[in-house]
């Protein structure tokens, strides 16, 4: 089970795609997961692994979807009998029906490193792609007859000015720095792909062209306008080395001002597009339940409502209004 666990974090990784591991840390009897149990969540929110059934294993997919999201890591504690202390970094559900016992699971992120796209192979090029390997970033060099050692250690290499087979999210960074070689033809392909961040090196006098150039050329005038040109923050740079240094740093600061969970918008409609899980809050225990596979579903005046187990349906039936309320 250990080697099937470790390949699919390996898997998972070399595609770059976000998962969570989670870990039963503590158990009390008779919960069915066990401390030392553990299990990989993928974005599609499924469990390769074991750390419990039933509710336990619905709340688990959606607290790891929300590490996911979010970056943070968090202790999921589940049980009959719970303080309700609301401390940091720990969420509690507190289990309303038949089942007893308590376990506790750590649930820990793993997101793909930060993507760059360094379009050009002049020396502000070079000196980025350097740079932002040695920030632990996944980069993609491209340019025309460029060879495997005209970069340091790139990860992808394309040798046209095309993005077609350059896969890149709502989190990717763009700079083209090709600088006077078919600058039209990268910032097309360019603008073409999503990203969190587009920089176009120039000067400002060039930048402003180039923008009036996509625009005659169709491209929507609110899309060149989030265009960042000249690249970089203003620090006065003069070497290739300082103006990569100030690109790299707006990166940084776009990257950190998005928030993770806007960086992965996709996540979502990847999982429902899938058929995946998508939940709904138990109003009356607050737990996450599956519309795909409920344990019981009551229509109350026009609204589907959804249920983990008989018990929270009887208690719902006994005085719906007030469960509809507090959801």
């Amino acid at each position: 089970m250990l080697e099937v666990f470790l390949e699919k974090g390996q898997e998972l990784r070399k595609k770059n795609e976000p998962f969570a591991i989670a870990l039963v840390v503590r158990r009390e009897a008779p919960s069915s997961g066990k401390a030392g149990d553990k299990a990989i969540i993928n974005k599609f929110g499924e469990i390769i692994g074991w750390v419990g059934g039933g509710c336990v294993r619905a709340i688990i997919i959606k607290e790891a979807e929300d590490a996911m999201k979010t970056g943070r890591a968090r202790l999921v504690r589940i049980g009959k009998a719970l303080n309700q202390s609301q401390q940091e970094g720990v969420m509690e559900y507190k289990m309303t029906c038949q089942s007893e016992g308590l376990v506790e699971v750590f649930i820990e992120p793993v997101l793909p490193p930060p993507h760059l796209v360094v379009m050009g192979k002049t020396a502000i090029a070079k000196a980025l792609v350097k740079l932002a390997k040695a920030s632990g970033f996944r980069v993609t060099a491209v340019a025309p007859d460029v060879k495997p050692d005209t970069f340091d250690k790139v990860d992808e290499l394309i040798t046209q000015y095309s993005l077609k087979q350059v896969n890149t999210t709502p989190a990717s960074s763009i700079v083209v720095a090709t600088q006077g070689d078919n600058d039209e033809i990268a910032l097309q392909e360019a603008i073409g792909k999503t990203s969190s961040y587009l920089g176009f090196v120039s000067s400002r006098k060039k930048g402003d062209k180039l923008m009036d150039y996509l625009k005659d050329a169709g491209v929507d005038p609110s899309r060149v306008a989030t265009i960042k040109s000249p690249a970089g923050i203003d620090i006065n740079a003069k070497s290739p080395e300082e103006v990569a240094i100030s690109i790299l740093a707006e990166v940084i600061q776009v990257k950190s001002q998005v928030a993770t969970g806007a960086a992965f918008t996709m996540f979502d409609t990847t999982r429902e597009e899938a058929g995946k899980p998508k939940f709904y809050i138990n109003p009356v225990c607050g737990v996450p339940v599956d519309v795909n596979s409920p344990k019981h579903v009551i229509d109350y005046k026009g609204e589907k409502v959804y249920f983990c187990c008989d018990g929270c349906k009887v208690k719902f039936e006994q005085n719906p209004e007030k469960y509809m309320e507090k959801a």
